[in-house]
């Protein structure tokens, strides 16, 4: 065995490589990159607010499907598992490392906040999100399968801060179970999926009470804030693009 092999670790293939700013390479139709492209990523330490993990797993019992088969399925149908009103457009080459997808997500008040994700990890059993810039959240957001007890069991696992003060304040007015609804439906899904109809479970720890207020400047890359002028700002480009 070589050097390089001996310090090169078994799962590097499933990293991605260090970025500094995103790229997104192909427009998936009705898509917009509005809040991604030239966005570093961030995670829970450039956060505004209290860190926080939650975590939503669901049993697959009878189900007869490896950890394995779990990930394949739902990495390849990642976006039928969301809510109504929310759109994942998965990269064209896939839920790989490096990737980065678009996603249009409801908010109250019925506005299509633009950002999306990075993919930051992923290999046979897990997937890893990573947020950029402007992403209501800062953090990670890690998919999995493992056994248990006999069970192959699904989970989402997220750790992370609200990005700015708006959002932070979002969280507390309604945002945190809206999340929570968001996830379980997601789990529901992947558990339908597979024939189960077991509910999901949900654990939710505050890992941080504390808000970080030298990150209240994040609120100038705000997607909800972005995303708002940019809805705001259609009629005027409809006319333009008639006027052209």
């Amino acid at each position: 065995m070589s050097s390089e092999e001996k310090t090169t670790p078994r799962d590097a293939g499933s990293w991605a490589k260090p970025v500094g700013k995103l790229a997104v390479s192909e427009m998936p139709e009705g898509a917009v990159n509005l809040n991604v492209e030239g966005r570093r990523v961030v995670g829970p330490i450039q956060g505004f607010g209290k860190m926080w993990q939650k975590t939503y797993k669901v049993r697959l019992p009878g189900a007869g499907v490896s950890p394995q088969d779990v990930i394949a399925v739902w990495k390849e149908e990642f976006p039928s598992f969301w809510p109504p009103g929310n759109v994942f457009y998965a990269p064209l080459t896939g839920i790989a490392p490096g990737e980065v997808a678009l996603l249009s997500a409801a908010v109250p008040g019925g506005l299509k906040l633009s950002t999306g994700v990075f993919v930051l990890y992923a290999d046979d059993e897990s997937f890893t999100f990573m947020t950029p810039q402007g992403h209501m959240f800062a953090g990670w957001i890690t998919f999995s399968a493992a056994q248990e007890n006999g069970d192959t069991v699904a989970q989402a696992q997220i750790l992370m801060r609200a990005q700015d003060p708006l959002t932070e304040v979002g969280l507390a007015l309604g945002g945190h179970k809206k999340e929570d609804e968001f996830w379980q439906h997601t789990l529901r899904s992947v558990a339908r999926r597979f024939g189960a109809q077991t509910e999901p479970e949900t654990q939710i720890v505050c890992v941080d009470k504390k808000r970080q207020w030298r990150r209240a400047g994040n609120i100038w890359h705000s997607a909800a804030i972005r995303s708002g002028l940019y809805a705001a700002g259609a009629p005027f480009r409809a006319v333009r693009k008639r006027a052209a």
